[in-house]
């Protein structure tokens, strides 16, 4: 029995084969589950056009990578740092040290407040299902809360206030480097032992069930209809071979596994140095790698590394935008689409928190190392932006564990309606709608949103726009407090 329905208009998805995935005058009749339980045409005998209508549907897009308290420091970190002399040359590294010294101010109450806002513009953007890799779990001074799950518990709450989906990703975070170095002072509110990880992934586990009544609770208890639990490794430098192995015997065999890896040269060469191979290499020697692996950034690959993970089934995370501001480098993006690899984008700290932008320089980066344009292509996609739009749904299911990324029958009702009324828009056709999209400029064109058949977005505005933004400002004024 259907609940609800996402109104009329001219549909894509790339589950539809038939040439530009366009199909119009359609409806998404939702179940009570909030799944699509079919499209339906609005009248019979309605006719196909090349022309785009005023409604124009998209399949929600999947964040693959989210640190939701570093928006609150967004364009904070982008002065020269010194020392007592001279200027020191900036780098990831230093602006660590910039991002620890505003982590450690983060209370569950602070973390709600800017999660609320962050997840409020995601959903304003197009982005309806977030993978949250979440490792503020202690207090600063890092001995835990009362209840050790309250920062992810405000993440979650924040998640399920703004109605956005989400896939929390408890982060495993126990040394300094990969000499095994004990965490730093501003690290201490990160760590955990394997045995007090686990409990932590259990007893978030248990906590699914109380989430909110969407669907059921399924694959042992690790998943709800708005609610995926999953796994994280900071990274190899932060997680040693012996917690790794223990850690994946111990968890779901569908549980998703995301790791941050090779993001830096400084890390590819540490991890040589300490471990005899390359970061990438070795972890696909070490474990199997296969599709409910992502590696976020996997910036520094060599061919075989490269070769490796396309064929592992392992998505890549690619955040373009933070990769750019801290200067890390271009992931080999046509390599890797020739071997047959699968990708998603993320916006991780949030300098920019648009996939449009994700998506735009994703493909820019590539134009300005190769000297050549519209890079991402195939042979059956001759337009960028449907080439873009398909790599990401292509990689959203198995990355976040839920059932997106596709507007079709049993897939989760999430949408995007663009603003066919739009200026970027006039005269587009199914051949360019999604390369218009992407191309055109700044000016968000998400009219509405929908996540699980209910609208979230309306006119560009979250449907509580306003509450959360006094909070966040709130929120902000606790944090900058001298």
């Amino acid at each position: 029995m259907t609940r609800n329905s996402i109104p009329a208009g001219m549909y894509w998805s790339p589950d539809d084969h038939r040439g530009s995935g366009w199909r119009a005058g359609m409806r998404a009749e939702v179940d009570g589950h909030g799944r699509i339980a079919r499209l339906q045409p609005v009248q019979a005998g309605t006719h196909f056009s090349r022309h785009a209508s005023d409604r124009i549907l998209v399949p929600g897009v999947a964040n693959l990578h989210s640190h939701a308290f570093q928006r609150a420091m967004a364009g904070m970190a982008e002065r020269q740092t010194r020392d007592r002399r001279e200027a020191v040359a900036d780098s990831f590294w230093t602006w660590r040290e910039t991002m620890y010294r505003f982590a450690a101010r983060f209370t569950p109450d602070t973390l709600y407040a800017v999660a609320a806002q962050l997840y409020a513009e995601m959903l304003e953007a197009g982005y309806t299902t977030v993978c949250e890799f979440h490792y503020l779990h202690h207090a600063p001074d890092g001995r835990p809360y009362s209840d050790p799950a309250a920062m992810s518990q405000a993440l979650v709450a924040a998640a399920r206030d703004t109605g956005i989906r989400m896939t929390l990703l408890p982060v495993l975070y126990m040394t300094a480097g990969f000499d095994g170095a004990p965490l730093g002072e501003r690290q201490r509110r990160f760590g955990h032992d394997v045995d007090a990880y686990l409990h932590l992934v259990d007893s978030l586990c248990e906590d699914v069930a109380s989430y909110g009544a969407v669907d059921g609770v399924h694959r042992g208890g690790t998943h709800h209809g708005m609610l995926h639990v999953g796994c994280a490794m900071h990274s190899l430098r932060a997680v040693p071979p012996d917690a790794m192995r223990a850690v994946l015997a111990a968890l779901p065999p569908a549980m998703p596994v995301h790791i941050h890896i090779a993001e830096q040269v400084a890390e590819v060469e540490d991890c040589v140095a300490m471990r005899g191979a390359r970061p990438v290499q070795w972890l696909l020697d070490n474990a199997a790698v296969d599709a409910r692996w992502t590696l976020v950034h996997a910036t520094h690959l060599d061919a075989a590394e490269t070769a490796g993970v396309a064929r592992s089934g392992a998505t890549v995370a690619i955040c373009p935008t933070t990769e750019a501001n801290l200067g890390d480098g271009l992931f080999p993006l046509r390599d890797f689409l020739d071997a047959g690899g699968r990708w998603g984008i993320g916006s991780d700290s949030h300098i920019s928190v648009s996939p449009v932008e994700e998506l735009r320089w994703l493909e820019y980066g590539q134009r300005l190392v190769t000297r050549r344009r519209n890079i991402t292509v195939g042979a059956e996609t001759p337009s960028v932006g449907d080439a873009l739009m398909r790599g990401v749904a292509a990689s959203a299911a198995s990355a976040s564990g839920h059932a997106i990324g596709l507007l079709a029958a049993g897939q989760a009702a999430d949408a995007v309606v663009l603003d066919g009324a739009a200026a970027q828009l006039t005269g587009a056709t199914v051949d360019d709608l999604l390369d218009r999209w992407i191309f055109s400029g700044n000016r968000n064109l998400v009219d509405e949103v929908y996540v699980a058949g209910r609208r979230v977005v309306d006119g560009g505005r979250h449907r509580d726009r306003d509450a959360i933004a006094t909070r966040y400002r709130d929120a902000l004024a606790v944090l900058m407090r001298d």
